[in-house]
């Protein structure tokens, strides 16, 4: 399978990076790594994640890491896993 990353998706992240890096470089360096090894994993098993909370579309699911959410769609058809945007989780209590 093929990833692509859409725009909305990259400019997100890298806000995230800027924030994280204002308090260590290092830090936003290593959640960049691990945030990139879990997306390539997803080749191996795109379905492994719940069905996304904010679409009602089984081909969309959520990556959880760290506080985030990682949305991103499975076109099994054309094996395009397709990394639509990333947000801080947020809790309901």
């Amino acid at each position: 399978m093929k990833i692509i990353y859409q725009p909305k998706f990259i400019n997100s992240f890298n806000q995230i990076w800027d924030y994280i890096s204002l308090d260590s470089k290092n830090g936003a360096n290593q959640f960049k790594k691990e945030v990139k090894e879990k997306i390539e994993d997803l080749v191996n098993m795109p379905f492994k994640f719940r069905q996304s909370i904010y679409f009602q579309d089984e081909n969309i699911r959520d990556l959880i890491f760290k506080g985030y959410t990682i949305v991103y769609r499975v076109d099994a058809i054309k094996e395009i896993i397709t990394i639509i945007g990333i947000k801080k989780c947020q809790d309901d209590l």
